[in-house]
């Protein structure tokens, strides 16, 4: 047995520290279906009935812990087409009005205005609907804390500016105030891909990072953020920041284009004369699949979160197809096995590389995949809801 804190980047959390207490090895994964309707393609978690456990969100549903087989109505139910849409991307579960119970946070299709659903705190009654920030823009949204002791806020893009919103409690609601910290751009528009945050030139504050670049927060968080260009991908997905290599610089580990394919994270290497940082991008699946190999390749690959899944105190990370992005014809084999894999670091030789895992063949992701210890055993496991249905992977 070994003890380790470990750092939940991603869809799940960062700077979140949880003491684990495991077994190194690789693990098994134990795959509950909690439904085999679309709802949505995002999912996260909660404790909505303040029982001490760790219960799942996904679409107008959250399933009670601990076997998850009790499920709870949200809101009417609605069934979406795989063909098409939901309009339910993203969600997070977090206490929004200060009143100590979860509530649900959703960002619809991308481009809409959020909402919210208040906890009516143990009533067997749909949840009442909140308004949330006006135009969330981005099909990967992340909830996180950037500007330390402000707490956690959603990051996102809007009206062409790429930044984050906080809320602050008032009268029971959260009033909700959005900091740009890009001038406006064309780029950061409804649908724009990939964002991430962490501390890329340690010190010790928390960066924003997107395809084409990171946005280095100043002392003062409502001055000028500093753009260092940079192309960690051609449409990212979620962007992990973690140091790979152990270094000690935090490396990045994005999807190159999360409608075809490429896996990859880019290396923190050193600095230039002008005091840029210079990366070097390494491939994990390759960015330019051979289709006469049987080298690993995944599309669409949409959603990426980390967690140490086999306890050697190193993240790993896992990403999967999100079957059907745009309909049965609107991507590269998009009728591909959708299958879920978490990936291995293993460091050696002042190095780093990643060895692929299958967990499953008939899920994947979704525009949002979760980690979390769902069970209390002290080993992450996974949470997918998409045009699949909505699963978990109990790891065992």
């Amino acid at each position: 047995m070994k003890q380790f804190t470990i750092l939940l980047i991603g869809t799940s959390a960062l700077l979140i520290s949880l003491s684990l207490s495991i077994n190194a090895g690789e693990p098994k994964f134990k795959k509950i279906t909690l439904s085999n309707q679309f709802y949505a393609e995002g999912s996260h978690y909660g404790d909505f009935n303040k029982d001490g456990k760790i219960d799942i969100v996904a679409g107008p549903y959250w399933y009670e812990a601990p076997d998850f087989t009790h499920k709870h109505e949200i809101y009417p139910v609605e069934s979406f087409n795989p063909e098409n849409y939901s309009d339910n991307f993203t969600v997070f579960g977090t206490d929004l009005n200060g009143d100590g119970w979860d509530d649900v946070f959703v960002c619809p299709h991308p481009g809409k205005q959020g909402y919210w659903y208040e906890n009516p705190k143990g009533k067997k009654e749909h949840w009442i609907k909140h308004l949330g920030p006006k135009e969330v823009g981005n099909e990967s949204p992340l909830w996180a804390e950037i500007i330390k002791g402000a707490g956690k806020g959603l990051i996102y893009n809007t009206n062409g500016y790429l930044g984050f919103s906080n809320f602050e409690i008032k009268n029971n609601q959260p009033e909700w105030t959005f900091q740009a910290i890009s001038p406006k751009d064309k780029r950061f528009q409804k649908y724009t891909h990939g964002v991430g945050y962490g501390d890329i030139n340690n010190d010790s504050r928390i960066d924003l990072i997107e395809k084409d670049g990171w946005w280095e927060q100043p002392e003062i968080p409502k001055d000028q953020w500093k753009f260092h260009p940079y192309k960690f991908a051609d449409a990212a997905a979620h962007i992990l920041v973690y140091d790979i290599d152990g270094d000690g610089k935090n490396d990045v580990v994005t999807a190159w284009h999360c409608h075809l394919y490429g896996l990859v994270w880019h290396k923190q290497i050193d600095k230039n004369d002008n005091g840029e940082i210079n990366w070097e991008c390494k491939e994990i699946i390759p960015i330019k699949p051979d289709f006469n190999s049987d080298t690993l390749r995944i599309s669409q690959m949409h959603a990426l979160a980390a967690a140490d899944f086999n306890g050697d105190g190193l993240l790993d990370f896992v990403t999967g197809k999100r079957f059907w992005a745009h309909g049965p014809k609107g991507d590269k084999e998009a009728d591909a096995p959708a299958v879920l894999y978490w990936f291995e670091l293993i460091r050696e030789n002042n190095n780093a590389k990643f060895i692929p895992h299958k967990i499953d063949e008939n899920s994947g992701v979704g525009t949002q995949v979760t980690t979390i210890d769902l069970n209390n055993d002290k080993t992450p496991d996974i949470i997918v809801s998409n045009k699949k249905g909505t699963f978990i992977f109990i790891s065992e």
